[in-house]
């Protein structure tokens, strides 16, 4: 039975929450990582746990909002093992702490802040695989290669009472947008392009909706599946699909690991 990890050597940007257990999954299935984050301890943190474990990570620390570090951190993955197979894009975070909000009362600097946390990174780390991906020969699967991108369920079914979040929603369906149309121009490449758009999920970025009790008993209504809390091992497990040669005629795809959030009316 295929394991329905990604084909050989995986890119991860972000080291925590979904991005590590993506890592580690790979890692474990004995293919081969590198990681791309913003924290030196982080990256090397986890590169240290998949070695002890037998498995193979390199990593690069660099914020991905600069290009010229990002350019040179995916440079050096593709450098590491002769290729990029995968692309898994995490990276990106609340902008609560630039004042991401309710529209009305977002400042200019808060939407740009935001838009460049969650719009930045996955467009380098695209654009860099896509240009590795391109210039190598294809794969075991017979694809030059496979991207996914995390989003959020909040892209296209808001939570106006609780996640009034609105930067970040529209940074997330930008996502989406980025997502399909790439995915359209490179699929004569035999490049795939997918997105993967989590509920709420148990990593750190979550950790204030996960202190609060009227969110806590939110999710269990809203995200009947889970009650709770998505695990950032099902958002792994979801993404790997994706760029695994079981997936290799899918492409354009968003595919919500939400626990039932969009199709789940939540509490009263």
């Amino acid at each position: 039975m295929h394991d329905h990890s990604a084909d050989g050597v995986l890119l991860v940007t972000g080291a925590s929450g979904i991005a590590a257990a993506a890592a580690r999954r790979h890692a474990a299935a004995g293919g081969r990582v590198f990681v791309i984050s913003k924290t030196t301890e982080t990256c090397a943190r986890l590169a240290g746990e998949i070695a002890a474990g037998g498995g193979s990570c390199e990593w690069a620390a660099a914020d991905l909002r600069d290009e010229t570090a990002t350019v040179a951190a995916v440079g050096r993955a593709a450098a590491t093992w002769g290729r990029l197979d995968a692309l898994f894009a995490v990276a990106g975070g609340s902008g609560r702490r630039f004042g991401d909000g309710p529209l009305d009362e977002i400042t200019v600097d808060g939407w740009e802040a935001t838009l460049a946390l969650n719009l930045l990174p996955p467009f380098l780390a695209v654009r860099e695989t896509l240009r590795v991906m391109l210039g190598q020969e294809p794969g075991a699967s017979g694809n030059r290669g496979a991207i996914v991108v995390v989003s959020s369920v909040l892209a296209d079914h808001p939570s106006p009472g609780r996640f009034t979040t609105h930067a970040y929603a529209a940074a997330k369906a930008a996502e989406h947008g980025m997502v399909i149309a790439t995915a359209a121009h490179y699929a004569p490449s035999g490049i795939r392009i997918n997105a993967v758009a989590p509920g709420l999920t148990d990593t750190p970025m979550a950790a204030r909706a996960a202190a609060d009790p009227d969110i806590m008993a939110y999710a269990a209504q809203k995200q009947p599946l889970v009650r709770g809390f998505v695990s950032p091992e099902a958002v792994a497990a979801a993404g790997l699909f994706l760029l695994s040669p079981d997936a290799a005629a899918i492409t354009g795809q968003v595919l919500a690991v939400d626990g039932g959030w969009s199709v789940s009316e939540g509490p009263p």
